[in-house]
């Protein structure tokens, strides 16, 4: 319930109205769980536009994937990410020999939940897309029968840049590509997400960022 109340009446008019969110192909947008969404990531406004795009019967089943180290640093915040945003918290490095850090994304998955994840690990430089990391072709390798759906975002690595803690209105493009199911080789399906994202981004045919 704190979930819903939190979007409909704070989030989802800041986003909607205050960003200008121009949508593409949301067609492709997945409709039930489970499902992975992965996306360049380029601000902390990235989960929350995603997340609203979210139809209202698939909201509860959002699950950001997040570093716990960040989201989960003290009692408090760790209540407001986990209530609010619905995070799933993993951690960084391995506590102990033989830990799959990856664990509480299964369990999400087992539960019909929809996972959004970024390749890239952390929040880049504006519309500058870093090296993938493998993380997602391990997570797929075990579900294979979870289609991945991806998504590239343009303007809010402008509207709040890392580093940056107050939001600049500007217009927000979100594409969304054709799911991608598992192909048996980790390299080649990681290669095949970030080829779909890059056709996303020309899509749009952005000038050069500056």
């Amino acid at each position: 319930m704190l979930k819903y109340l939190f979007f409909y009446f704070f989030i989802k008019p800041i986003i909607l109205i205050g960003l200008g969110l121009n949508i593409r192909n949301y067609q492709h947008f997945p409709k039930q769980g489970p499902a992975i969404i992965v996306a360049n990531h380029n601000s902390h406004l990235d989960t929350l536009v995603l997340m609203t795009l979210a139809p209202g019967k698939l909201l509860g089943k959002m699950r950001p994937v997040a570093a716990m180290d960040y989201f989960c640093r003290n009692r408090f915040f760790s209540w407001l990410s986990q209530n609010f945003l619905g995070i799933v918290p993993i951690k960084r490095k391995r506590t102990k020999e033989g830990e799959d850090l990856l664990q509480p994304c299964y369990e999400a998955l087992e539960k019909k939940q929809i996972l959004i994840l970024y390749p890239e690990g952390t929040r880049g430089k504006p519309e500058e897309m870093a090296e993938f990391k493998s993380g997602i072709a391990r997570l797929v390798e075990n579900y294979s029968h979870v289609p991945v759906h991806p998504v590239y975002m343009h303007g809010l690595g402008k509207t709040l840049p890392k580093g940056s803690c107050l939001p600049v209105p500007f217009f927000c493009d979100v594409f969304v590509g054709e799911k991608i199911m598992w192909n048996g080789e980790k390299q080649i399906f990681l290669n095949s997400i970030r080829k779909s994202i890059d056709n996303l981004k020309k899509q749009g045919n952005f000038p050069i960022w500056k």
